[in-house]
């Protein structure tokens, strides 16, 4: 559990009041979750709790139900066990807590009798535990997409949570400055023959000595083809490209998403050089067109033809962009979306399905490719997302009878393997504001010559 932080805590106060006035007399059930045990009992992952909650509450707190009721708040805790101090330390009084989170706090065996009159909205909780008592405690399970008083609370949330109020975007500027330092860190001890274990533990350590922890499973791998690889088994060799895709996460809970990839060697060899320079072209013709009023989507297909360009002047492709963008030919090499919201959620808000990614009247295309765009809505000041496209060399999209149909002869094999490459990505996390963006995490080296400058340290 993270230090009491009084910015975070204000901030949700004035979180709640805003809710307050979305939901009139709805009354709502924000449950922080639960810790999950790893194997035995007492032996548990560490507890993170639920997005929904620390955006309200402003504090971590194991097991317990914020309840809402037009401006009242009302904490339900477990009060202290006999021994925690033993094992925990000094545990605070419900006075004391509740003087520090400014709420009403209730033993948690009060909940049952404080639901029993009212119709509570409510939101899924992480874990099942958690979501199993929600089942008891209502009487069914919360469903946004059944339920109007659930689909009401989702609603009122996610038009507070997309646009981050000044307590949030210091927490993300926070997040990106720790993001920038780890991958800094990756860079400096990167060389031939080092291990992915060991370039993630110089990352992650850089998170651990500010106090942060991760937003998500660290990717740090010389196969980036495979876009969610989790693994660090692996050596970095020289000719290998590697990538880390590696995200802080602030001690109140808010999220940095960072990809780089850079040479082992500490220069590029041959055709990886124009793969790179393909990815970074594509990302800047994305970050052009991010601001206020510029659909997501657009975003996305600027990307894309770019990236198409960049493969037509290499040989790669052959054709027209426009063509090969509208027939999906792209996503061959660039199979995936070109970023996502950002905030206390690595993907914020992805608990709530597409109704946070996809504004009213859209919904997700059926292409290869397209599909998988997790964001579809117009650019507003104070909403922070990814910017991430990528060229990726997978041998099971490539060896796909139905996508070798899309492909139609426009691929030129020969052309991709000279690239030399298995798979880049290059990602950074930007703030719309009233007149633009600004790149929170632009301190990582992303051109060819600063990262050739920085590995190797």
């Amino acid at each position: 559990m993270s230090p009491f932080h009084a910015a975070s805590i204000g901030a949700a106060k004035a979180r709640r009041q805003r809710l307050s006035t979305l939901l009139g007399d709805t009354p709502a059930l924000i449950p922080a979750g639960a810790p999950c045990s790893r194997n035995f009992p007492s032996n548990v992952y560490s507890f993170r709790a639920s997005s929904h909650f620390l955006y309200l509450i402003g504090h971590a707190l194991p097991g317990a139900y914020a309840l809402l009721e037009g401006e009242r708040t009302r904490l339900f805790v477990q009060p202290p066990a006999e021994d925690d101090a033993l094992w925990h330390g000094a545990v605070p009084s419900f006075a004391e807590l509740a003087a520090q989170l400014d709420c009403e706090l209730v033993a948690l065996d009060q909940l049952p009798a404080a639901l029993a009159k009212l119709d509570a909205s409510s939101l899924l909780a992480p874990d099942h535990a958690t979501q199993a008592r929600q089942r008891e405690l209502l009487g069914r399970a919360p469903d946004a997409s059944t339920s109007e008083r659930d689909a009401r609370l989702a609603e009122a949330i996610l038009s507070l949570r997309l646009v981050h109020d000044a307590a949030a975007i210091d927490e993300l500027r926070l997040a990106g400055e720790g993001t920038v330092a780890a991958h800094i860190a990756g860079m400096h001890v990167t060389r031939p023959g080092i291990g992915e274990a060991a370039i993630c533990a110089a990352m992650e350590m850089e998170l651990r000595r500010r106090d942060m922890g991760t937003s998500y499973e660290s990717i740090v791998t010389v196969h980036g083809e495979v876009l969610h690889n989790v693994s660090h088994a692996g050596v970095a060799r020289a000719g290998d490209i590697l990538l880390a895709d590696v995200g802080a996460e602030t001690p109140r809970g808010w999220a940095g998403d960072v990809t780089r990839c850079w040479p082992v060697s500490g220069t590029f060899e041959g055709g990886q050089r124009d793969a790179y320079q393909v990815v970074l072209n594509a990302q800047a013709a994305a970050l052009a067109i991010a601001k206020p009023g510029t659909r997501y989507r657009d975003v996305h297909l600027a990307a894309a033809r770019a990236t198409t360009q960049g493969l037509l002047d290499l040989g790669v492709l052959t054709g027209d962009v426009d063509e090969l963008v509208a027939d999906g030919v792209h996503a061959l090499l660039f199979p995936h979306g070109v970023g996502h919201l950002l905030g206390l959620d690595v993907h914020d808000m992805e608990d709530l399905g597409d109704r946070a990614g996809y504004a009213e009247g859209r919904a997700r295309s059926e292409q290869f490719g397209l599909s998988y765009l997790r964001l579809d809505r117009d650019l507003e000041p104070g909403m922070a997302v990814t910017i991430e496209p990528g060229l990726y060399v997978v041998p099971a999209i490539l060896e796909d009878e139905t996508l070798r149909r899309v492909e139609a002869g426009r691929l030129n094999r020969a052309a991709l393997d000279a690239l030399n490459v298995r798979g880049i990505r290059i990602e950074d996390d930007i703030l719309i504001t009233e007149t633009g963006h600004q790149v929170l995490t632009a301190g990582a080296p992303k051109s060819v010559a600063e990262v050739e400058a920085t590995v190797g340290g």
